[in-house]
């Protein structure tokens, strides 16, 4: 049996915004976890440090991970309910960003919405725009 060789956990990272019209200097995924309990925050949480423990090319989502589809491919969403809500938060997968310092997930932002229902297309206009604008920057809160 030959010896395994360790993974290194992946790096998670917060998208900043930096265009003038979206709020510079904002970091969408941090003001949206501040809308949440303590309690839906520390699972939101205890999910993104599951998946970079992964690493998240090996973790099974088991519902709370999943990558989305369609306009939304290439993003994946961790999945939680509180509140009588569900809460969703979205990430890029980065193998090799610059200034992040190895693989990194980086966390765009989220939404809540009632359980059973979709989600706006706003909202999934504004996580497009986000992915494009951190596409082009890099820019990540430090």
């Amino acid at each position: 049996m030959g010896a395994e060789r360790r993974r290194d956990p992946w790096r998670i990272h917060f998208f900043q915004r930096t265009e003038p019209d979206g709020g510079s200097g904002r970091v969408p995924a941090m003001d949206f976890l501040d809308g949440l309990s303590t309690s839906t925050t520390a699972e939101v949480s205890a999910i993104l440090d599951a998946v970079a423990a992964g690493p998240p090319p090996s973790f099974s989502g088991g519902g709370m991970w999943e990558a989305m589809s369609g306009a939304m491919a290439g993003i994946y969403e961790v999945r939680v309910r509180g509140g009588g809500r569900n809460h969703r938060v979205f990430c890029l997968l980065v193998r090799d960003g610059k200034g992040l310092g190895g693989p990194s997930i980086v966390v765009l932002g989220g939404l809540s919405k009632p359980r059973r229902s979709p989600a706006a297309s706003r909202d999934y206009r504004t996580v497009l725009a986000d992915r494009a604008e951190f596409r082009r920057t890099g820019r990540v809160w430090a």
